[in-house]
């Protein structure tokens, strides 16, 4: 049983946030969700004033309420462009669909849409990568997240962008530690604190949903009447990351508030590395022999990959 909104006192209360023992009406809670985004983006300093916004858009839940946070809470000073860009992966009977979706919202919020696709890019389709592939070895999860962020350097590039906002959440953030943990891959904790990443040339890329629960940024999208893609990838079950997101629900149901404090720690272990270990190659930027892009190796993740690919 729900009752009286905590914020406002009048209206009945909706959603019940057991981390902080709230109850919210829907008003309250929308615009409870909108000031942690800002909050977030202030805190961390991750949007200055001018700055052109790409917006990485799938057409799941999270990117489309962030793109749709992100022209609210922006158009209020109006100086920042925004342009939403969406990677087509090339899945058969799944990205078709969330593309149709991502359009009708764009054009709903009139917001521009730019489409870039992995066989443009990088000469095959994620459909076709899973035949290519030399073995299981080389999940899907990781083609696939090495080929979408390249993707996002390209679109931004493309588009004149200054930032690239993705919609990772709290969760995402906190099972990615949890994987990056177990594979001993301690470099990488050390790039998950919340700060802007920044390349040479400008680029800025951000996260501005890392303070917000994922099950928050649904009830959001359902009483904002966002329409998103509900079926989930298909090759998503060869990552571990299900796995970890079925025991941090579990641990959360039981200790509400147990997320945040995960979150909380992986950033001071974040910060801790930065400053401890600052001649690793995480830090140590080199030109990839192949394509010419940054990387931390002689050749980039993503010419490794498709040579992998190739040579299968």
């Amino acid at each position: 049983m729900l009752y009286t909104c905590s914020k406002c006192k009048i209206n009945s209360g909706v959603f019940k946030r057991s981390y902080s023992g709230e109850t919210l009406c829907k008003s309250c809670f929308l615009l409870s969700i909108e000031n942690k985004t800002l909050h977030t983006i202030s805190k961390y300093s991750m949007i200055g004033y001018g700055e052109r916004i790409a917006v990485g858009v799938s057409g799941g839940k999270d990117s489309l309420t962030l793109l749709s946070i992100l022209k609210k809470i922006l158009k209020k000073n109006n100086s920042n462009d925004i342009i939403a860009i969406t990677v087509d992966e090339g899945i058969e009977n799944y990205r078709d669909e969330s593309i149709l979706i991502v359009k009708n919202h764009c054009d709903a919020i009139n917001i521009p849409l730019k489409i870039f696709s992995y066989h443009d890019l990088f000469g095959t389709s994620m459909d076709e990568a899973m035949f290519q592939r030399p073995s299981k070895k080389l999940s899907s999860c990781s083609i696939c997240g090495t080929f979408r962020r390249r993707a996002l350097d390209i679109a931004a590039k493309s588009v004149s962008a200054d930032v690239v906002a993705t919609a990772h959440n709290l969760d995402d953030h906190i099972q990615t530690f949890m994987i990056n943990l177990f594979s001993g891959d301690v470099d990488r904790i050390g790039w998950m604190y919340p700060t802007p990443i920044e390349y040479d040339t400008g680029l800025k890329k951000i996260k501005p949903f890392l303070e917000l629960y994922e099950n928050e940024i649904v009830f959001y999208a359902f009483h904002s009447g966002i329409e998103f893609q509900a079926e989930q990838c298909p090759y998503m079950n060869e990552s571990i990351r299900s796995d970890f997101r079925k025991f941090f629900n579990e641990l959360e149901k039981a200790h509400p508030g147990i997320k945040y404090n995960c979150y909380n720690a992986v950033n001071k272990l974040s910060k801790m590395i930065q400053n401890s270990r600052p001649t690793s190659p995480l830090y140590l930027k080199k030109v990839c022999s192949k394509c010419g892009n940054m990387c931390n190796n002689e050749v980039c993740s993503v010419c490794k990959t498709i040579f992998l690919l190739e040579t299968k």
